[in-house]
């Protein structure tokens, strides 16, 4: 059996996390930021093993140069170059 999970686009929101979200009670826009906090906390922590720094650690510049390579790596070569899959 292989194992091809490093093939897969890593999910930020599972669909657990999303249906507690809809469960809770709360309006449609605290929902949608309950996900965006949810999903943003999950890829700060790619960020930080990335970089390997601890997450309280990480810089604004620290983010916005790991977001600049993952656009020139997807630019040059394609989308499956980068570790976000949108």
């Amino acid at each position: 059996m292989t194992d091809d999970r490093a093939s897969r686009p890593q999910q930020y929101l599972t669909p657990e996390e999303s249906t507690d979200v809809d469960k809770a009670l709360l309006d449609s826009e605290e929902r949608f930021l309950t996900r965006l906090t949810i999903s943003s906390h999950r890829l700060l922590q790619t960020i930080a093993r990335d970089l390997d720094v601890a997450m309280t650690d990480l810089t604004h510049q620290q983010i916005v140069a790991w977001f600049e390579r993952e656009s020139k790596a997807r630019r040059e070569q394609g989308p499956d170059a980068s570790t976000l899959k949108w």
